[in-house]
């Protein structure tokens, strides 16, 4: 097997250790040094000039947890890294060490075998942190929003039968009332907005349970911690804007995509960055985010075609916003209700979030607007198929059907 780097070094990372291994080839010789390093900053630096010293300018390390960050921000200044993907690294069972998995990698690396894993820029991993962190506080508020309408419930308050967001307007005036200790069910209800549907009786006797102290404590403390967490996210929300600044224009381009606002487009930002020549091509990149069929066949059969495991905040996005793509006339509806009657709703919106994750792809490396194919797009692409099935349905029902072009 051909050589392509006769010395090289793979580092089996952990929480506060890494072993290195380095592999040098000498003629047909091969020799390895393996050595134990902290991940102290200091120890870090000490690695780097042992490397040196080896003439060693290219190593390999797994992506595990967290752990694998600092030794990239120190070494990756000194020599060349790759980031492997564990999964696909893996060694022959029953020889697991830190030694032999250090030697494993450095020589997958030296011939070449390595597949690296796409690391983004700094300005793109700091995007990338604000925007999960921002996802992660939004889900807390939902739990702690879940946790209100339990205690609701054991009050035999049954507000969330007849306001669709008891953190509203109107159903926060009477949370904030509830706690402030008022009991009377018809004043609670004439907090209610005329905009509501219920109306004032239906609110009167959904409002009418029985409230306790306890029960007002518990309320109160949700809705502060609630009030905390939207703070926190105005505010990564100010500093996400300010590093979108010299990606603005990609974020607008973004939002030509039907479906994606402007928190989608940020996130697409955050999670690919703008530089598509990382990936080959649009399918390079729905796989690395998990949004095409896995491959699994033997003997001619195909024996699973569930998606890839990828990035899990960029999948949930886009099939978040595929569902309101196919809302509006158009390309993306049309290729759901393509897929649907064939393969069924969810991998119909599946491809619908692949195809939207293509035209970001596009719309990133070309610098151009969404350009939709429209709503008849399948149907000027596969007219014939599309007259034999009409024609052999109506054979069903009993009728001759002559098929001809129109003159």
């Amino acid at each position: 097997m051909q050589v392509i780097h006769r010395v090289c070094a793979g580092m089996d990372v952990h929480k506060d250790s890494v072993v290195v291994c380095v592999r040098k080839m000498t003629g047909k010789k091969i020799e390895r040094e393996t050595k134990s390093w902290a991940t102290t900053t200091t120890a870090l630096i000490e690695l780097g000039d042992w490397l040196e010293a080896h003439g060693c300018k290219h190593a390999v390390m797994e992506a595990t947890g967290v752990y694998w960050k600092p030794v990239w921000h120190i070494l990756s200044e000194r020599i060349e890294l790759v980031l492997a993907n564990a999964h696909e690294v893996r060694n022959v069972p029953g020889r697991k060490s830190d030694v032999n998995d250090a030697s494993w990698l450095a020589d997958l690396h030296a011939h070449g075998l390595v597949r690296a894993s796409f690391v983004p820029p700094e300005p793109i991993a700091d995007l990338r942190d604000l925007t999960r962190t921002r996802k992660q506080l939004t889900r807390e508020v939902v739990q702690h929003t879940q946790r209100i309408q339990k205690v609701l419930e054991t009050c035999n308050i049954k507000l969330s039968s007849v306001v669709s967001d008891i953190l509203g307007k109107s159903g926060r005036a009477m949370l904030d009332a509830l706690v402030a200790g008022e009991t009377d069910a018809e004043k609670l209800a004439a907090l209610g907005r005329s905009t509501l549907k219920a109306k004032r009786g239906t609110l009167t006797k959904a409002l009418r349970g029985r409230v306790r102290e306890h029960h007002r404590i518990l309320i109160g403390t949700h809705l502060q911690l609630i009030d905390s967490v939207r703070e926190q996210i105005r505010k990564l929300d100010a500093r996400i804007e300010e590093l979108l600044v010299p990606f603005a224009e990609a974020v607008d381009l973004l939002k030509t995509i039907p479906g994606i606002g402007p928190t989608a487009a940020q996130t697409i930002i955050a999670e690919i960055g703008v530089d598509m020549s990382r990936f080959p091509s649009p399918g390079h990149l729905r796989s690395w985010a998990g949004l095409c069929p896995r491959m699994d066949e033997s003997a001619g059969k195909r024996r699973s075609t569930r998606i890839r495991k990828g990035n899990r905040w960029l999948k949930a996005m886009l099939v978040q916003c595929a569902w309101s793509a196919i809302r509006a006339e158009g390309y993306l509806r049309a290729l759901y209700f393509r897929i649907r009657g064939r393969q069924g709703s969810k991998k119909a919106i599946v491809a619908v979030a692949a195809a939207m994750l293509n035209a970001a792809y596009a719309i990133l490396r070309d610098g151009a607007p969404y350009r939709d194919l429209g709503a008849t797009h399948f149907a000027a692409v596969d007219k014939k198929k599309i007259a034999a099935g009409l024609a052999r349905r109506i054979r069903k029902l009993g009728y001759e059907v002559e098929m001809r072009p129109a003159a």
